[in-house]
């Protein structure tokens, strides 16, 4: 059985595919079988070879990386694409994971970082450069974060925020202490809390804040 990964690069600078191919070249289970510097040549390349792995660019001629991802993605589910670029805007990166792109490396990539990659997606699985990873670290974490002010609207701020201590299950005395409130204050937010939630208990309170992202 092949186990080599056959791999396709689709960038339109010379000089950048010259160093993919000659990367490539050097790692024992890859191979290259196409290079292709438009997007529509990415595109015809895909179908005719059927490549495991395609490093796709973003900005080409004729027709974008994503737009071609897309295409090859919904014609062929099997091959595996990913984004090499040096665009790390949140509405690339999500774009192309939309088009069916399995990971999103920038080319300022090590060698070791871009070989890892490309066998990752090979396997399956998906993969991103550290600075893009904690980019949507951050951008899901901020998303959880609003779904919870907006599911939790009744609420006031401090009621919130010891709502998220619940959900972590601290005490009403350890919440007291942590806020510098009396545990008579907490307890008082706290049966506000029950009441606008409509639960009957810390727990049921807990598990909807969890549910919710807090905690």
């Amino acid at each position: 059985m092949d186990d080599t990964i056959h791999v396709l690069i689709a960038d339109d600078h010379q000089l950048f595919r010259d160093g993919l191919r000659a990367l490539l070249l050097a790692a024992p289970d890859m191979e290259v079988v196409g290079e292709a510097a438009t997007g529509q040549d990415a595109v015809n390349q895909a179908a005719e070879h059927q490549p495991n792995v395609i490093l796709m660019d973003i900005q080409m001629p004729d027709l974008d990386g994503i737009e071609a991802t897309r295409i090859i993605v919904e014609a062929n589910p099997s091959i595996n694409v990913l984004m090499v670029t040096m665009f790390e805007d949140d509405q690339s990166v999500f774009t192309a994971m939309r088009a069916g792109a399995k990971g999103y490396v920038l080319k300022g990539a090590k060698h070791d970082e871009m070989l890892r990659a490309i066998r990752t997606v090979n396997s399956g699985g998906a993969i991103f450069s550290p600075d893009i990873a904690s980019r949507m670290m951050n951008f899901f974490t901020a998303s959880r974060t609003a779904a919870s002010y907006e599911t939790f609207s009744d609420l006031t701020d401090r009621e919130r925020e010891i709502l998220s201590l619940i959900a972590r299950g601290e005490s009403n005395a350890t919440i007291a202490e942590s806020l510098s409130i009396s545990v008579k204050t907490v307890r008082n937010h706290v049966s506000n809390i029950f009441n606008k939630l409509q639960v009957a208990d810390r727990a049921q309170a807990a598990l909807r804040a969890r549910d919710a992202g807090l905690g």
